[in-house]
């Protein structure tokens, strides 16, 4: 089950945008589903 989520992070890094350079508190609700589900997947795959 490790793999699949470290083959998903590959994918997300490459298809959802990156908002390290955003104020967090400025984004809408949708920005803010994409991060967390970016950090889900990343602490799967760790």
């Amino acid at each position: 089950m490790k793999t699949f989520f470290k083959i998903l992070a590959k994918i997300n890094k490459r298809v959802l945008p990156s908002y390290a350079s955003k104020d967090l508190s400025k984004l809408s609700k949708m920005d803010k589903l994409v991060i967390g589900y970016r950090y889900y997947v990343t602490k799967r795959s760790l």
